[in-house]
């Protein structure tokens, strides 16, 4: 196998987003001629330790700091180990060097709904540098490879689309009473549509249910939410959790009465595919990638239209055998999304072009 320097710069003790997929790509590719770097006091054995204040966890500070160790602490390291490529799990790796590098798009939301911060200006003069420079450009779906041409005209014979994973160890149904609540993972950003979800939730009328939101407090984003709560009255039936651990995640998935994923656009949907693998109903945008995760399995829905959210809710409490559908097809489903497949696929990707 070819030699590769593999970034694992984004994983941290408290992981989500590209952090879960740098740590289970990390684990599934073959140790053969791979260097892992890896911060330092994660729990993590490496090759090369690196500064843990390179993580995202430490601000705006510590992507510039990435930045710089990735443009002229790597290229040495490369140099050091005779390695051929530079793997990373999202699109960041070194500039106007000889450095041949593979990378990992997500998505393309700070270009679909920008913004005036520093995001925006990263995808709009780092982004397309990187994407011109790289050798192979691994895309999480076909959404997001689409999303490349379109607004970065990077060529299509350079876009690698490959199915990403879950845990089945971690992720997976457990005999679990279902509560009435709703719940809800990921960031408060503007894109992942929660306003129009609590608006949902008001106007589904449903008598006891709750809805739980699991994610990061984000002071720009999450006081509006929290005061339109207030405003339709829904605040004893609102719970607010920050990061979780993967037992608690574990639980809420197998007791909710359904995931619900209403984002404006998702590249992948890595918690829809884990409440799938539970065997848990999803209510999902029919919007972005979703689709190409979860087949005929979700309930889906306009993310824009309020009463069509609010009826899948509705429909959710209402079918009695929603559970037993969900639990017959979502964990086979599931199975076919593995990270073991998608380091192969990615390695014989590499093979091919070399």
């Amino acid at each position: 196998m070819t030699s590769i320097v593999f970034n694992g710069s984004y994983i941290t003790k408290k992981n989500t987003g590209i952090g879960v997929v740098s740590k289970n790509l990390l684990y599934s590719l073959s140790a053969h001629k791979i260097t892992t770097l890896v911060p330092k006091d994660i729990g993590i054995k490496g090759d090369i330790y690196i500064p843990n204040n390179l993580s995202p966890g430490s601000g705006l500070k510590s992507h510039f700091r990435r930045l710089y160790w990735l443009q002229n602490v790597v290229p040495t390291l490369m140099n050091n180990t005779n390695s051929e490529y530079f793997l990373s799990p999202l699109l960041e790796a070194p500039l106007f060097t000889n450095v041949k590098s593979i990378v990992l798009a997500h998505d393309l939301i700070p270009i679909r709904y920008p913004s005036i911060s520093f995001l925006t200006l990263y995808h709009l003069v780092y982004i397309p540098l990187i994407l011109k420079q790289s050798t192979i450009i691994l895309c999480n779906s076909i959404s997001t490879a689409n999303d490349l041409n379109s607004f970065y005209k990077v060529p299509m014979h350079k876009l690698f689309p490959i199915r990403l994973g879950f845990n089945n160890k971690k992720y997976y149904p457990i005999k679990k009473n279902r509560q009435k609540f709703f719940l809800i993972i990921g960031r408060h950003n503007p894109h992942k549509n929660l306003g129009r979800v609590i608006k949902a939730f008001a106007y589904a009328k449903i008598n006891n249910y709750k809805l739980i939101f699991v994610g990061p407090f984000d002071k720009r984003y999450t006081p509006s939410l929290i005061k339109l709560i207030d405003e339709y009255n829904l605040g004893h039936l609102c719970i607010w959790k920050g990061w979780i651990d993967d037992d608690e995640k574990l639980s809420l998935l197998n007791e909710c009465q359904a995931l619900i994923i209403a984002s404006l656009w998702e590249g992948f949907g890595l918690p829809a595919l884990e409440a799938m693998a539970c065997g848990t109903p999803v209510i999902a945008s029919e919007i972005g990638a979703l689709r190409e995760v979860m087949g005929n399995y979700a309930y889906f829905i306009d993310p824009l239209d309020i009463q069509s959210i609010a009826f899948a809710m509705n429909v959710v409490v209402n079918d009695k055998k929603c559970f037993e559908k969900a639990f017959q097809e979502g964990p086979s489903r599931a199975q076919s999304f593995n990270w073991f497949d998608t380091a192969k696929t990615i390695e014989k990707i590499i093979q091919e072009i070399d």
